[in-house]
């Protein structure tokens, strides 16, 4: 019999969960083999997968042995105290109680919020309360079925390669069903739910990052039914907004996402209902947040022409608005820096040129953008960062936090839209403003998807294949430079799972994996004409679909 199946009977005899013991009862075969074949992966974005049960899915079970090993790893550190809070999905709440209540078994002084709450906010909710580490209990942008767990430093930022690797070796350790599951209630007093003030210091450490108001400006918003809902409009409306309109259908927490199925603001289908309002209202822009509000898509209503912006010309509206509104003030440092990851566009090292500026590359994730923070910090020279982004809808100003804030790109993009609205501009106007001084650049990114075992496998394979074979063109064009980060020793970048091709023609390809979902990702970079980047997008994206479309 396939070690899958003797798994699932394990579980059969040895789950006590009711919800569990349904999920088991309702599986088909190809769900056993995918839900058991192999277990769900801890890494330095924690675990994310598939609410089920089965040793690769989200499920009590397996939230309470991860939590088991990251407290023996406490314990190895000397680490006492953990901060906890979870986001608008279904089970998020209970995950984070399974959570706080193991670690309290283990001796570990608990930090729980009562309700969902922003991804940011964990970060800062370990820096304010001096906490060893944090676990928010979140999925960020996924589909609902899927649910995860991130685990947090003491300076707020995701966990390193070799924290995760530690915390890892740990878990592997712990068999599944060596203690019963944890009563939230038996806690003995070590679980402490935090009160306002800490909200409270969080909201202002977002206003102290706003330069200017957004008097006058008229916005749409939906929190995407996530934990957005109540601290997002707290912000906007402290800023003068002059009209604050809330999708109503999306308005509240609810992990089924009824509306938006795909909850991710990247995405402009996730954003119907809240462009049908927009029009309706007259309002000037869109603001999304995914469901832990941590991403922010925006969209430009120019005349009842809603026009979405990508994640890149977001961090470039913002990384000029910053700068340039900083300069103005006399608050500008020396020696400015900006974050951004290797995939997010070139197109901002032109404008932080202007402004003296230095640009940090570093590899996908926001920790990332997070250590260069840590080490400037450690060089008493933090007051350099001046703003840090990824193409895909992540933004920082500040470092009262180690992670991307969909709560401060609200507040600043609003300021920054109410900025050009004054001078009869719109966001459109001024990102066309910026192409034209500085180039035409257009990045598209291509996912393709492998679900299920046979699916990763597929994946590996193709992915070693490249690696093995790698491109001499890319869509006719020679390749000029292939770098391949798991193997690279230019760049001060830790070793990934990235390749990277650049052409004759400064067309740009590069290829990973996501490290939270079954996709192989291909960001796609041109610089020239419009129609010609439009063409030769076209001509990629083709070869991409012969190489990885299933």
């Amino acid at each position: 019999m396939n070690d899958y199946n003797n798994k699932y009977k394990l579980w059969q005899q040895k789950v006590t969960d009711e919800d569990v013991k349904q999920s088991l009862s309702a599986m088909t075969q190809e769900d056993i083999k995918n839900a058991f074949s192999s277990e769900l992966s801890f890494g330095t974005g924690g675990l994310r997968g598939i609410m089920s049960a089965g040793t690769d899915r989200m499920n009590v079970y397996t939230v309470h042995r991860t939590t088991v090993g990251l407290a023996k790893y406490m314990q190895k550190h000397s680490f006492n105290s953990c901060a906890v809070t979870f986001d608008s999905r279904l089970n998020s709440e209970r995950f984070s109680q399974i959570t706080a209540a193991t670690l309290a078994q283990y001796g570990i002084t608990v930090y729980l919020t009562k309700e969902c709450m922003p991804t940011p906010f964990l970060s800062f909710m370990v820096r304010h309360l001096h906490c060893d580490l944090g676990v928010n209990i979140t999925a960020s942008h996924n589909p609902s079925c899927y649910n995860g767990y991130k685990v947090y430093d003491s300076n707020g930022c995701q966990l390193t390669d070799n924290a995760a690797n530690e915390v890892t070796s740990y878990i592997d350790k712990v068999d599944m069903f060596e203690t019963p599951l944890p009563s939230f209630n038996g806690s003995d007093g070590k679980i402490n739910y935090i009160d306002g003030s800490v909200e409270q210091a969080y909201k202002q450490s977002v206003l102290q990052q706003t330069l200017g108001n957004a008097d006058g400006l008229k916005i749409v918003y939906t929190p995407l039914n996530g934990a957005g809902h109540r601290i997002v409009p707290d912000v906007l409306k402290t800023l003068g907004v002059a009209e604050l309109n809330i999708v109503p259908e999306q308005s509240y927490p609810d992990g089924n996402f009824e509306t938006c199925p795909y909850p991710n603001p990247e995405k402009a289908e996730a954003l119907t209902l809240a462009i049908k309002l927009a029009v309706e209202k007259h309002a000037d822009i869109v603001i999304a947040t995914d469901p832990d509000s941590d991403r922010l898509g925006v969209e430009v209503n120019n005349g009842g022409n809603v026009i979405q912006l990508t994640g890149n010309e977001v961090g470039v509206l913002l990384t000029d608005y910053i700068l340039n509104k900083r300069k103005q003030q006399g608050t500008l440092p020396e020696r400015p820096v900006v974050v951004k990851t290797i995939v997010t566009t070139k197109m901002v090292d032109s404008v932080a040129k202007e402004y003296g500026a230095e640009v940090i590359d570093v590899l996908t994730g926001f920790k990332y953008i997070g250590d260069v923070i840590d080490k400037l910090e450690q060089k008493g020279e933090q007051e350099r960062f001046v703003f840090g982004f990824e193409e895909s809808c992540g933004y920082l100003k500040g470092t009262y936090v180690r992670d991307k804030d969909g709560v401060v790109a609200a507040a600043l993009v609003a300021e920054c839209a109410a900025y050009y609205k004054r001078q009869g501009k719109t966001l459109t106007d001024r990102i066309n403003e910026l192409y034209a001084k500085y180039g035409n650049y257009l990045l598209e990114t291509t996912s393709y998807r492998f679900d299920g075992a046979d699916g990763a496998e597929v994946k590996r394979k193709l992915l070693d294949n490249l690696r093995s074979n790698p491109l001499s063109s890319v869509a006719g064009v020679k390749v000029a430079s292939y770098c391949d980060y798991l193997t690279q020793t230019v760049y001060d970048l830790p070793k990934a799972n990235v390749m990277r091709f650049t052409c004759a023609d400064g067309s740009q390809l590069i290829v990973r994996p996501s490290g939270t979902e079954p996709l192989i990702k291909c960001y796609v970079t041109v610089v020239g004409d419009k129609q010609n980047n439009i063409k030769r997008i076209a001509e990629i994206k083709a070869q991409l679909a012969d190489m990885f479309a299933q």
